[in-house]
């Protein structure tokens, strides 16, 4: 069974001038209403004229009214909506698509012709073609997410060039060069905030609507809306490499990942229309060999009608729709489906395997502790112990690249000393020559390495701790911990809530940080101290005791994109958290949320099973009223009028079934 194509690249991607925008859009937009009137046009007329035929008929008070006129005039009326019908269904044919619904309609009236049932054969293909004229205009609401979304696609840049700013496409702009953005503004390509501070809105690309304030050098995504002042960044990625292209890529392509029901429905119609018309042509000849009183005329009408019913718009056009509304609510809501497929497939998730740094922690370590050891009067310390010993601390660590050094930079000193001759040590840290004093900052190893004497209740510590030593003399130590995410522990609860019966953390932090913050969250099932190949081994592993249950639920896995890349592939389905910015996570993960939110996640499989749960209303919707009609059909107890609700009618209610999905909110 076939259907036209929407085309999906067709909305949103129409590129304005440079001048005149405003003008320009007001036009299309005037243009785009006129042309909707336009195409209600032929059947207001075919409509008009099967009133009044049918008042004609009533009320017979035109003589003239008869044979070769009557014909004619039904013939008129049906031609505007008719002969579109009738096209497509030969060009269908020509194409070797014989058994399509346009070549159903069309056997359908015609044969109601031949029978003189002219207003019914008007009136199948009047509703039949209104039908499809709100079927578009469903399909049409139902893009409006998506649509929403390709309009953030930037039409222009402001870039430097000579000197002086210029308007230009952003597809010519090159990594390096300087772009401005006026407040109101969205930012037209990925790069980094050259100006001191911006407020940008990213809410069509995450779905949040809280503004989000950036300071220098830190990262601006294309489709961002500059809020306040005209601020400068310098452009980091061509156009389309940047995230919103990439994004607005993976959402054209969505729907050609088509769901298990989708295939299927797709298949059956197939084999299920020449059935159909196969049994027609049986339910008028067959009757001659076993009736009595046969007469080809009534069962002609009675195989007419059967043909109408069998038309399967509802399952064609409702089914698709419901998937595709599904991944507009998704794209509405910051979380991005690279398919139909993983709509279904993220509902039958029963283990939710996780990453911790980045996941359900923020990832930025801050210190939480500092304690300094008083060493006999040492020398090396002055009256203000603490602040003089982070001052022979961050010497060395400004040094380093590692993320807990970052987190010891933060610490407020003004003056840090200068530090001379440092050797990083692999695995254990750093030693290096401080105002004529030998220093070594590092983990116990280091300590040890070096004979210094450090106390072993040191050991117990769970979060990663930096030790101290000046001169040989232990000094002290600070303790560097990961947050958690606020919304974390209320996603545990959220997740058991909807069924995720297994919730498993896998990092590679050491485990006995790994394992804290697994009993905080209330998690049972924790490793840490894996390596990425030790993850993918452990989602095997858990896919492998999947097989054994007949495959019939599924593993997920949520990581930052990056280093569980692997992992991400490997599962069931994939998901990316806070895949804005990241390439790797597009490429890789089947789910992307756009954000750091681990609710979202929620969020993402409540939309997944609200869809699957519509289409399969759907399809017993269209089935149930089909089957009855079509028995009813059979039995000649049913006219042509009962035959187009039975299509036309159903096709309507599963469409507006999935257009719901679209009014939905999900907490």
């Amino acid at each position: 069974m076939k259907k036209r194509k929407l085309n999906l690249k067709d909305l949103g991607q129409k590129k304005d001038s440079k001048k005149g925008h405003d003008h320009s859009h007001n036009h299309n937009h005037v243009g785009s209403q006129k042309s909707n009137v336009k195409l209600y046009i032929p059947a207001i007329v075919s409509f008009l004229m099967l009133v009044v035929g049918i008042g004609f008929d009533y009320f017979e008070v035109f003589p003239f009214f008869k044979g070769w006129a009557r014909i004619a005039w039904y013939v008129i009326a049906y031609l505007p909506v008719g002969l579109p019908v009738l096209k497509e269904g030969w060009e269908s044919i020509r194409r070797g698509s014989f058994f399509t619904e346009f070549l159903l309609m069309s056997i359908a009236t015609i044969g109601a012709f031949a029978i003189g049932e002219y207003p019914e054969g008007v009136a199948v293909m009047l509703f039949y073609a209104v039908g499809e004229l709100f079927q578009g205009a469903a399909v049409k609401k139902a893009k409006g997410n998506i649509k929403a979304l390709l309009d953030v696609r930037p039409k222009e840049a402001n870039v430097l060039r000579d000197g002086t700013f210029e308007s230009v496409d952003p597809e010519t702009v090159v990594v390096g060069e300087t772009i401005q953005v006026r407040a109101g503004e969205k930012i037209p390509l990925d790069g980094k905030l050259k100006s001191d501070k911006a407020t940008v809105n990213t809410a069509a690309l995450t779905g949040e609507s809280k503004p989000q304030t950036l300071v220098r050098n830190e990262e601006v995504f294309a489709g961002s809306i500059n809020l306040e002042n005209v601020i400068e960044v310098t452009v980091s990625k061509k156009f389309k490499d940047s995230s919103i292209a990439r994004i607005l890529e993976l959402v054209q392509n969505a729907t050609a990942r088509k769901s298990k029901t989708e295939l299927f429905i797709r298949k059956f119609a197939r084999i299920y229309t020449p059935i159909v018309v196969f049994l027609a042509i049986g339910l008028t000849l067959i009757p001659y060999l076993v009736v009595a009183d046969y007469v080809f005329q009534d069962w002609l009408y009675r195989a007419l009608i059967f043909l109408v019913i069998s038309c399967p718009c509802a399952l064609v056009i409702s089914i698709p729709l419901g998937y595709f509304g599904g991944l507009g609510a998704a794209s509405k809501n910051g979380i991005l489906f690279k398919g139909a497929s993983f709509l279904d497939a993220i509902t039958k998730v029963k283990t939710l395997v996780m990453d911790k740094t980045g996941t359900v922690t923020k990832g930025v370590f801050k210190i939480k502790e500092i304690k300094v050891f008083d060493n006999a009067g040492d020398s090396s310390l002055g009256t203000d112990k603490e602040k003089e010993m982070m001052n022979y601390l961050l010497a060395l660590e400004a040094q380093s690249t590692h993320p807990i050094a970052k987190a010891l930079l933060a610490y407020p000193l003004v003056n840090i000393y200068e530090a001379e001759n440092v050797t990083e040590i692999p695995g254990k840290g750093l030693e290096g020559t401080i105002n004529g004093k030998k220093v070594f900052v590092g983990n116990s190893a280091l300590m040890e390495a070096n004979d210094i004497e450090f106390p072993k209740e040191i050991e117990t510590i769970v979060e990663s701790i930096v030790l101290v030593a000046i001169e040989n003399k232990f000094s002290g130590y600070v303790v560097i911990a990961d947050e958690l995410k606020e919304e974390a522990k209320a996603m545990i609860v959220q997740l058991r809530e909807i069924g995720v019966r297994d919730i498993v953390m896998l990092s590679g932090d050491k485990d006995s940080i790994t394992q804290k913050v697994a009993i905080d969250l209330g998690i049972t099932n924790a490793k840490g101290g894996l390596l990425p190949e030790d993850k993918l081994n452990e989602v095997e592993a858990l896919k492998q005791q999947n097989i054994s249950k007949d495959n019939k639920e599924k593993i997920a896995f949520i990581g930052d994109g990056i280093n569980d890349a692997p992992v991400l592939a490997a599962s069931d389905v994939g998901i990316a958290m806070g895949g804005l910015g990241s390439d790797v996570a597009i490429e890789t993960a089947d789910v992307v949320i756009q954000t750091d939110q681990p609710s979202k996640i929620v969020r993402a499989i409540k939309i997944g099973r609200s869809t699957r749960r519509i289409v399969w209303q759907n399809i017993a919707l269209a089935f149930g009223v089909k089957a009855i009609v079509l028995i009813m059909g059979a039995g000649g107890l049913a006219t042509m009028w009962e035959a187009v609700f039975a299509d036309v009618g159903v096709a309507l209610l599963a469409i507006l079934n999935a257009v719901r999905l679209q009014r939905m909110t999900w907490k």
